[in-house]
């Protein structure tokens, strides 16, 4: 969506950026990889169809997406092609309720697992605040909880994806509400309330949100 367009957000291990035309190449790249694809339940698509999607992904206005940049790797290489190590998500599906998010996250590099940047990547993402979408002709903050009012996460996983079930059981205390064994996957939830919203901010001490078009600059000087 527009709206996170020239937006990037920082942390201490991780930077996150707007899913731009210059990522599909590797994106793609990524969802070709059969691990992948089934701990997304996730399909194949060609590069057209992938830059379709980027387009479409942008221009909605019921779904934000960041692309995950290892900032060690973008220290090293000011390149953010090479410091490409997955994506997150946040989708409104629920017309019904409008301050429900349902998250996503990839993790996309074997090499960049098990190190804590999908943890930090949550803890980043859930705390950001000040997105605006017009959705089902209503205007209203979104995206995380400090402005956005959003009452309630969900995730849905695929039941085999056991890495991201403990993630979200463990540090975030998610609840399981569905378990469909059609679909194979997990439906969880997590309510908002102020021993999350404190957790959050307790776990990004160095969140930071700055223009992406000055990112652009700097990595130039």
């Amino acid at each position: 969506m527009h709206i996170n367009a020239n937006t990037v957000i920082f942390n201490r291990t991780i930077l996150l950026v707007p899913y731009g035309k210059h990522h599909v190449k590797k994106y793609h790249i990524w969802m070709q990889n059969e691990e992948i694809l089934e701990l997304t339940a996730s399909l194949p698509l060609s590069i057209e169809e992938e830059y379709h999607m980027q387009q479409t992904w942008l221009n909605d206005n019921d779904k934000c997406t960041f692309i995950i940049l290892s900032k060690e790797l973008f220290d090293q290489t000011h390149d953010e092609i090479k410091s490409m190590i997955g994506d997150v998500n946040l989708f409104l599906n629920d017309s019904d309720d409008i301050h429900c998010g349902e998250l996503e996250l990839m993790i996309a590099e074997v090499t960049a697992r098990r190190k804590g940047y999908g943890l930090e990547t949550l803890y980043t993402f859930l705390r950001y605040g000040k997105l605006k979408f017009h959705l089902f002709n209503k205007l209203f903050f979104l995206a995380a909880i400090e402005i956005l009012h959003i009452t309630r996460f969900i995730v849905k996983i695929g039941l085999k994806n056991l890495p991201s079930i403990a993630l979200f059981t463990k540090k975030f205390q998610f609840q399981t509400i569905e378990t469909s064994e059609v679909f194979q996957e997990v439906t969880m939830e997590r309510r908002v309330d102020d021993e999350f919203i404190k957790l959050l901010q307790m776990k990004t001490p160095d969140y930071k949100i700055d223009s992406y078009d000055k990112l652009n600059t700097d990595k130039t000087v």
